[in-house]
């Protein structure tokens, strides 16, 4: 029997979300120093938005306006997913990473389309 979800950090999607933001930030702290306020800022602004924008539709308690957040947050996984090519085709960042990251995206997508059916 699993739990009941009481807050959006009970959300296993919102879980992983954080994680991508971690291993995000993690990365791009070895990326050229030039890059600080270019593609820096932004995979870190759109990986922030992962989880900010599930928090954020979770507390407004209708579904309407939840699912408004949560096509939000596809979004902002798409961006993260062209900014992560980008820095592999920049070579700030090796396939593996490339893979490992898009994976996760991946995986944030389908479980937010899955929530998107049942709200």
């Amino acid at each position: 029997m699993s739990a009941k979800i009481q807050t959006y950090r009970d959300l296993e999607i919102w879980k992983v979300g954080i994680d991508v933001v971690k291993e995000i930030y993690v990365l791009t702290g070895d990326f050229p120093k030039h890059e600080m306020y270019g593609i820096v800022s932004q995979m870190r602004r759109a990986a922030i938005s992962v989880p900010s924008n599930i928090a954020e539709g979770f507390k407004r308690y209708h579904n309407k306006e939840y699912r408004q957040f949560l096509y939000i947050t596809l979004g902002s996984c798409a961006e993260l997913e062209t900014q992560i090519t980008i820095a592999k085709e920049l070579m700030y960042i090796t396939a593996e990473s490339e893979v490992k990251l898009l994976d996760k995206l991946d995986h944030i997508g389908r479980m937010i389309s899955n929530l998107l059916k049942k709200l």
